[in-house]
């Protein structure tokens, strides 16, 4: 089964950029809608946004849309999360997952995703 590592994460002021990468090992991304979800201390994990198998459709949750950018290299089995103008709200782990039915619209529950990663975590600061 694919596994999913991300890397990127780390500490930056308000206002900064963050580039986040998802690389898959053990099978190819290409066949799978590729996703991030992120969890803050004391919440619950949400969805925040995802990419269709041929980068055709994406999507994501409203409080990112404008600010960060998905992109995937199904070449180099990579996914991306490209988070500009962050916000200290945007603290969280970050995680990327893959599902596996490659759904379009692209799918927003975690449920629907069979493949998780370790987690990322990103910390804003005002």
């Amino acid at each position: 089964q694919v596994q999913l590592v991300e890397s990127g994460g780390g500490f930056v002021q308000a206002g900064g950029s963050l580039r986040l990468s998802c690389a898959a090992s053990g099978g190819s991304i290409g066949s799978y809608t590729m996703s991030w979800f992120r969890q803050a201390p004391g919440k619950e994990r949400e969805f925040v946004g995802g990419i269709s198998r041929r980068s055709v459709t994406t999507k994501y949750v409203d409080s990112v849309k404008g600010r960060f950018d998905i992109s995937r290299d199904n070449a180099r089995n990579t996914m991306f999360l490209q988070m500009n103008n962050l916000k200290p709200e945007d603290s969280a782990v970050y995680y990327c997952a893959a599902d596996f039915e490659a759904y379009i619209p692209v799918r927003q529950r975690e449920y629907e995703y069979e493949a998780w990663g370790q987690g990322t975590q990103v910390s804003v600061s005002t």
